[in-house]
């Protein structure tokens, strides 16, 4: 018997799962490739319950551990946080330990820890990422990753899949992230349901992998479990650059969603997007950035695993080569990883933003996670972060408004919330 066409999803969770088929709302238990988390919400949390009942890692290869939150250490609650993640993985010998490399999404693929249809877990919400890369990839608690970390199964219930299919061609100054905030302004941060999400079509295989990811991160604000997007030749490119053997990935036109599969469909036009904005305090509250020109801002901050990669630090530096923050704007960058910023300061990027009057932070989560400068004094801030729920960067009463890199670029040097094509085409005169 012919067995029916199944999703992208449906055959990575079929895999996992040593199944030949699944069908959404199944439940079945599924062998994870690989198990990621961070000083926040590994170690302080899963050494003392593994201690409890005298257990052990099923698989130290399989996991990887970032030190990411709450480095650079600032006081003595961070320092012992660190601490027990720096401890604890010398006592387990684990071989995958990313100390002040970066952003655990972002330091994990550049490793070439992720490849197509692995089925993975993360110890955080915004640990859909991996999809980008053709995986399952989902956030999970502590309880949850235990229970990984001691056998190396989950089990999951067979999602549907909403396919989210752009045509067309992005214009210059719009990227992954005016499309996210674009479609979460649509669907609600709740759009999403628990499934997973397939980004496809032609402007989404146009995007690099840095923009997919992004993509792929921001799937959480949509409220999904996954965020994927069928691999290509641009992700075998990058994962050759990461140091992964293509013979090992197999063949690549399986890891697609067959003709036929049950998908929700939704289409959008890349062409006609504008750069999107998305005032304080939700990414549900998105729309054109026309909505908000004028809005007066305090700080620009490029930085978080949506805003501060290679590719992102190459369109604030487009943006601000030649120009200046405006006078009380305090423009933070914070490049997403040490790889990031090293390429960045080989290319030049990094004397752009200096020269426009940027501060370099630390190569870590930062004040996305309210982490040590919690812009607590900014009144109004445009950032190019994930997330602007209340108080999250800083005080209540900040106000936090997301935008892509471009548009925090340009709204840092006019002093408000702008337009950044407006600057593009004069730079272009």
């Amino acid at each position: 018997m012919m067995s029916a066409p199944m999703t992208l999803a449906q055959k990575l969770v079929a895999r996992a799962a040593g199944r030949a088929q699944v069908t959404p709302g199944e439940v079945v238990t599924c062998r994870v490739d690989l198990a990621m988390f961070h000083d926040s919400s590994g170690p302080r949390r899963l050494k003392p319950m593994l201690e409890d009942l005298g257990a052990k890692i099923w698989d130290p290869s399989r996991v990887v551990l970032v030190m990411d939150h709450y480095v650079p250490e600032r006081d003595d609650e961070s320092r012992r946080i660190v601490r027990i993640a720096r401890e604890w993985a010398r006592d387990e010998r684990l071989p995958h330990v990313y100390d002040s490399q970066g952003i655990c999404h972002v330091v994990v693929p550049q490793h070439g820890h992720i490849r197509p249809g692995m089925f993975c877990v993360g110890g955080d919400s915004h640990s859909p990422t991996g999809g980008a890369f053709g995986a399952y990839m989902f956030g999970i608690g502590s309880t949850e990753m235990l229970g990984v970390v001691v056998t190396g199964e989950i089990w999951l219930q067979v999602p549907r899949t909403i396919a989210l299919e752009w045509s067309g061609q992005l214009a210059p100054g719009v990227t992954a992230k005016d499309m996210m905030l674009h479609m979460i302004g649509r669907f609600g941060m709740n759009g999403g349901a628990y499934q997973a999400l397939e980004f496809c079509g032609e402007a989404v295989r146009a995007l690099s992998m840095n923009e997919r990811m992004t993509l792929s991160n921001m799937s959480a604000e949509l409220g999904a479990q996954a965020g994927l997007v069928a691999p290509d030749e641009t992700t075998l490119d990058w994962l050759r650059a990461a140091g992964v053997d293509p013979g090992v990935l197999g063949d690549l036109r399986h890891w697609r969603t067959d003709e036929g599969a049950p998908m929700e469909r939704h289409a959008f036009d890349a062409s006609s997007l504008a750069p999107q904005v998305a005032a304080p305090h939700s990414p549900a509250n998105a729309g054109d950035v026309a909505r908000h020109e004028g809005t007066v801002i305090d700080v620009a901050y490029l930085g978080a695993c949506t805003g501060a990669k290679i590719d992102d630090l190459r369109a604030a530096a487009s943006v601000l080569r030649g120009r200046r923050a405006a006078s009380g704007v305090r423009l933070i960058v914070a490049p997403a990883t040490q790889k990031d910023q090293a390429q960045a300061e080989r290319e030049g990027l990094m004397q752009v933003l200096r020269d426009a009057g940027a501060e370099v932070g630390a190569t870590a989560c930062g004040a996305c996670a309210g982490y040590g400068d919690s812009l607590s004094q900014a009144r109004s801030v445009i950032s190019s972060t994930a997330r602007n729920f209340r108080g999250r960067m800083g005080s209540p009463d900040t106000g936090v408004y997301l935008a892509s890199p471009y548009t925090v670029a340009a709204s840092a040097v006019a002093g408000r919330i702008c337009d950044p094509r407006e600057m593009m085409v004069e730079a272009a005169a």
